[in-house]
């Protein structure tokens, strides 16, 4: 017998529960169908703000022990050129979601940026209020529940797409975050982002990175990322994609035995390469068969019914 892999999110239809998280080969319409042919159930771009943006000088990325830091700073070619991108990815048929993940520096700036990503085909948004590296917008918003509701309430009376909310794991109480989303409208929330962090060279003695402060991601995250999602699972009745650290079926499972309906894949993509997908996907469906259930859904949240 085999499992179906097959979940639905707000609306939005997957294969399969492996999605590429935002800011990994998102910035094209060819490297994300690389992606999609890969066997990934749905693309998340890289974040997009209604300007462009250059971003921070190198070195922007560093590897350490336990993952990777980045403060890119949110490099992007501003909205109506990035929806050309979407466009053209739309032409080829995709049989899997397209989200467009947002930014702004106001809640008029992200609805605005949604609304020109959505109509030029992305099938949802995906609200970064959770970057590390850059002021006033970012984490700086996902820290307070409030300009969170504000911004998701701005985001849907623009776009008539499913809008999910990222949160930032750098906050007292990430619950309360998330309900305020889920009051404020938002279709689900994808925990988590990156993790403030930084590193310092002891021969030059200097912090590595040029913007010195980043977003720790990869496996070190994994365990705070699964908590998260464990919490807002307890707290909250809309989906929840996990994100951080997911590098094996192990990994996803755990998201999705805490209360995740999806997975987010993205360091694991530079590390282990595209063939992650197909390889988790796998691993997936045959822990699902050999439990004896018929769909990945039936393992969702299973720990909070025991």
């Amino acid at each position: 017998m085999s499992a179906t892999l097959a979940v639905e999110i707000a609306g939005l239809k997957l294969p399969n529960p492996t999605m590429l998280a935002a800011g990994i080969l998102g910035l094209s319409s060819a490297s994300l169908l690389h992606v999609v042919r890969s066997g990934a159930g749905a693309v998340v771009t890289k974040s997009v703000g209604l300007k462009p943006r250059v971003g921070y000088a190198n070195p922007a990325v560093v590897q350490v022990d336990c993952g990777w830091l980045n403060a890119i700073g949110l490099a992007n070619p501003g909205a109506k050129d990035f929806a050309e991108e979407i466009a053209e990815l739309k032409k080829d048929g995709l049989n899997v979601p397209v989200i467009a993940s947002v930014f702004g520096f106001s809640s008029d700036e992200f609805a605005k940026a949604a609304g020109i990503l959505t109509r030029a085909g992305a099938d949802a948004v995906e609200l970064n209020v959770s970057c590390p590296h850059v002021e006033k917008t970012g984490s700086e918003i996902g820290q307070d529940p409030n300009l969170v509701a504000e911004v998701v309430k701005r985001v849907k009376s623009a776009v008539n797409r499913p809008v999910l909310v990222k949160l930032t794991p750098d906050v007292a109480d990430i619950v309360e975050v998330a309900q305020a989303a889920a009051k404020a409208g938002a279709d689900a929330v994808t925990a988590i982002n990156t993790v403030r962090a930084m590193a310092i060279d002891v021969e030059t003695v200097r912090p590595i990175l040029s913007n010195k402060i980043g977003g720790l991601s990869g496996p070190a995250v994994k365990p705070i990322a699964v908590r998260c999602v464990y919490e807002i699972h307890e707290a909250v009745d809309i989906p929840i994609i996990g994100c951080g650290g997911v590098t094996t079926w192990r990994d996803a499972v755990e998201f999705m035995l805490a209360g995740a309906s999806a997975v987010q894949v993205g360091t694991a993509v530079v590390s282990e390469g595209l063939g992650v997908f197909r390889s988790i996907t796998r691993g997936i469906e045959s822990y699902v068969r050999k439990r004896g259930f018929r769909s990945v859904k039936n393992i969702v949240g299973t720990p909070h019914r025991t």
